[in-house]
């Protein structure tokens, strides 16, 4: 068993326990004390309390794998929005951002053991050089980097062994981190979220399997003008390692502090790979969390890690396409006759123009034809909004094959409110909605790719 993994459920609990206790605790001695505070001593006691469990949540999640580091990722860009105030929202989230590339890293020996037992041969003659520091750290594994004795750089990424034993203890465990999360954020639907993360993180165990879904998608996205995905070194790929071509560029909070322009490109960029790309290839990246982009130099974008992943078929796509059709027409009663069929709500006829009021009132970022620059506060909003979906609509029920994607599309909106991006939303949307003419230039620069035109699709900076 690697050094660092603990693997007892019991002692695993005990940690999340103590980090869901702790945060009750302090919200209700700052409640207890807030009585004989003003104003704005009551807003700096809140403010110490909420950044006093982001530093707990770091401590605690970043010596974890497994599911409980996954649900602190998504944390990390979701805003869970209890903080009226702009600046303290960003300094919670900051803190939690550093679950994105934080690790306990395993001694070097017991990783290279799993490389020799899965690619079967010493590690000085699979690559002519392998360095040992890692270059990155995932939720059940750490990433290398190597060269191949034909001199390729390649991105090694390899399994901590006892892994799956740490899996199936937070898999009974996880319920008790969003119980931490639950307090900033009643809104969200925390066993939704909890019943997605234990199917889809059994999954990401499975690296052949992972390795099949960077094919697909990297054959998707072959020669795309502004996005890249690695390629898979399929010969040097087993259950607990996976070799691609090795890209470098910089991360998400580098590229935070970009000028307006670039952050808009960038957030461009992001939406049509996460948001539009899956409703054209029917590949579904589960886990669009900062961490998994790389911005590279002659601005494009390398998107890593397809774990977490969904293979939707072409009806899943079409029934989402349609509600998104009825929202984007304001076609109340199509919307109504779409949900009803799908057994998301049960409620009477009466109900016909409230449910699309509920429904734009989640999606207005993109639902209306008009520039919006997103910002951390407008996570609140729409998390709210969606919250508020089930009131007056009956036993509101979101199909089970809904769940990754809504999850996908919400981390996808943490980060653009991160960068706080602007853009005309709805017109990109519309570009797969619709099968429309895109309107922008990276729009026009993509649409030229799929047709095939070389020329007109070169990438440019």
């Amino acid at each position: 068993m690697a050094k660092g993994l603990n693997t007892s459920r019991f002692g695993r609990a005990a940690k999340l326990g103590g980090l869901a206790g702790g945060a009750a605790a302090r919200s209700l001695g700052v409640k207890a004390t807030n009585v004989v505070r003003n104003d704005e001593d009551k807003a700096a006691a809140n403010r110490r309390a909420a950044l006093e469990t982001a530093d707990r949540m770091v401590t605690v999640l970043g010596t974890m794998r497994g599911a409980a580091m996954k649900v602190g990722q998504s944390l990390s860009v979701i805003d869970i929005g209890a903080f009226e105030d702009d600046e303290v929202r960003e300094e919670f989230q900051r803190k939690l951002a550093k679950l994105q590339s934080m690790a306990p890293t395993v001694p070097f020996a017991d990783m290279r053991k799993v490389i020799e037992q899965d690619l079967g041969g010493a590690l000085d003659t699979l690559f002519a050089r392998f360095d040992e520091e890692p270059i990155a750290a995932a939720s059940i594994g750490q990433v290398y980097r190597a060269a191949l004795p034909d001199g390729r750089e390649v991105a090694v990424k390899v399994q901590y062994p006892g892994i799956k034993d740490v899996v199936r203890a937070d898999l009974k465990n996880v319920k008790l981190v969003l119980k931490v999360a639950a307090r900033f954020s009643p809104g969200l639907n925390t066993k939704e979220i909890a019943d997605e993360v234990i199917e889809r993180i059994t999954e990401e165990l499975d690296y052949e399997l992972e390795a099949s879904n960077h094919r697909a998608v990297a054959r998707a996205f072959a020669g795309h003008p502004f996005i890249v995905v690695p390629d898979v070194l399929t010969d040097l790929c087993s259950e607990r390692v996976i070799v691609t071509e090795f890209v470098e560029g910089r991360r998400f909070d580098e590229v935070r502090d970009d000028d307006e322009a670039a952050r808009d490109r960038i957030g461009e960029i992001l939406f049509r790979f996460y948001v539009n790309g899956p409703y054209r290839t029917r590949l579904l990246n589960g886990d669009p969390h900062p961490g998994n982009a790389l911005f590279l130099d002659d601005g494009r974008v390398a998107f890593l890690d397809f774990g977490f992943f969904k293979r939707q078929t072409r009806e899943e796509v079409e029934t989402s396409l349609e509600v998104l059709r009825a929202v984007y027409s304001h076609d109340a009663p199509r919307l109504y006759e779409l949900t009803r069929a799908q057994g998301i709500i049960d409620a009477g006829p009466e109900m016909i123009e409230p449910l699309m009021e509920k429904y734009r009132a989640a999606t207005w970022w993109f639902a209306d034809d008009q520039e919006v620059r997103l910002h951390t506060r407008d996570m609140s909003r729409i998390v709210a909004e969606h919250a508020g979906m089930k009131d007056g609509f009956g036993d509101v029920q979101m199909p089970a094959d809904q769940i990754t994607t809504l999850r996908a599309f919400s981390l996808v909106l943490g980060i653009l409110c991160q960068l706080q991006a602007g853009n005309n939303w709805h017109q990109i949307g519309r570009e797969t909605v619709f099968g429309e003419e895109p309107q922008t230039p990276l729009g026009i620069q993509e649409a030229a790719w799929l047709q095939g035109d070389a020329a007109a699709a070169a990438p440019v900076g």
